[in-house]
């Protein structure tokens, strides 16, 4: 879900029923009407929109990889074919200014990749041809906490040695993020779920720094040309922040869906894999301490957003919730409902909340918000254009 302005419309990519090789974008006004809907062929993914109002979609069908450009009244305005090879595979593209930056994968993630073919990140001009294109560094992946057991080890668990990935993905929380000079982009073991980040500079694409291999999920914008990269699994569960020099400049133990405000101040929403749940809302302070807020039940949640007053709003557990600077939470809405796959949230004017969950989209009017945030991460333009990409 995605929209160019607090006013809608809101636009929502799908799969066309059963079909799960079409894409339908559907855009809905602020009442929840749909206003037109177009199928396309390939399977969806999330839309980035333009200030202008325009979508656009990254799309694969029998003409290969495609970027394509919907107007607000639905009509397509164009198509680019962005260089890459026939055995290429798009992981995710964003929009820059005066063009795309993708990470493509030497095959399909469900597929075995090809000996001497690595990944690699790319930024292209409007008209898709290759500004500079960087081959991502093979990297042998081990990890402690990841075992196995087999013949060789008598059946007996060991840890397991440093391997090569027979499948390759991109990172399946924001794998590619753009802010002023730098790019991070997420390659993950297809099976595993260890990957590695790296840190390229937005001009020329040279390598800035690698992180260790990891289990990494979340990821966030903290400023221009600084990250914030979370780990969650097999032991770890930590937040580090990156400068624009590609350094550790410290680490937080905790990990979740983050917000950053106008004032740099980064709260998260935790989900870490224990049950009964122990997971909060915290506080990340300067110090790399942390400032626990509420507890949170359950455990899979619609990345929230974040209003001017520093309010974050949440789907979770089957209630929506509003959780104050003073990390004081009020329930806004709840019913016994168990569905997990859900969208982000959208905060909307006039404190409207939307957001998917499952095939339904929810909204909700008078929640007493204020307007959304201006602070890096994801309020501002960048929980509304769906496009992770920072001055």
């Amino acid at each position: 879900m995605a929209t160019h302005d607090p006013a809608g419309p809101i636009f929502v990519t799908s799969f066309a029923g059963r079909n799960l090789d079409a894409t339908v974008l559907t855009a809905v006004d602020p009442a929840g009407r749909v206003i037109w809907q177009r199928t396309f062929e390939g399977r969806p993914r999330p839309p980035r929109v333009t200030a202008s109002g325009t979508v656009w979609l990254a799309l694969h069908g029998a003409a290969g990889h495609t970027f394509t450009e919907v107007g607000p009244d639905g009509q397509v305005l164009c198509s680019v074919v962005p260089e890459h090879q026939a055995h290429e595979h798009l992981g995710t593209f964003v929009l820059l200014p005066d063009g795309f930056c993708t990470i493509w994968l030497p095959a399909s993630p469900y597929r075995q990749v090809p000996a001497g073919q690595a990944p690699r990140v790319a930024r292209h001009t409007q008209t898709g041809a290759t500004t500079w294109s960087t081959h991502l560094p093979a990297a042998e992946l081990s990890l402690p906490g990841v075992v196995e057991a087999g013949v060789d080890t008598g059946w007996e668990l060991r840890p397991k040695k440093p391997w090569r990935p027979r499948t390759i993905s991109v990172g399946y929380r924001e794998p590619l993020l753009v802010s002023a000079n730098r790019v991070l982009a997420e390659i993950t073991d297809g099976r595993g779920g260890i990957g590695v980040c790296t840190i390229l500079d937005t001009a020329t694409g040279s390598i800035v720094t690698t992180t260790p291999p990891g289990p990494y999920m979340h990821k966030a914008i903290a400023g221009p040309g600084s990250f914030l990269i979370g780990q969650q699994g097999y032991g770890a569960f930590t937040t580090t922040h990156y400068d624009p020099d590609g350094h550790a400049q410290q680490t937080w133990p905790s990990h979740g869906m983050m917000l950053i405000d106008h004032q740099s101040t980064i709260s998260s929403a935790e989900s870490e894999n224990v049950t009964p749940s122990r997971s909060r809302f915290r506080v990340l302070n300067p110090d790399s301490s942390v400032s626990d807020g509420p507890l949170l039940s359950g455990y899979y949640t619609a990345y929230p957003a974040l209003d001017a007053e520093g309010t974050a709003v949440l789907w979770r557990d089957g209630k929506l919730l509003a959780i104050n600077p003073d990390r004081q939470a009020r329930t806004l809405f709840t019913r016994d409902d168990d569905r997990t796959v859900m969208s982000r949230i959208l905060l909307l004017e006039r404190g409207r909340v939307a957001f998917s969950l499952h095939d339904e989209l929810l909204r909700f009017d008078s929640t007493g918000l204020a307007p959304l945030d201006n602070g890096p991460w994801p309020c501002g333009d960048g929980n509304l254009h769906g496009n992770p990409v920072s001055p």
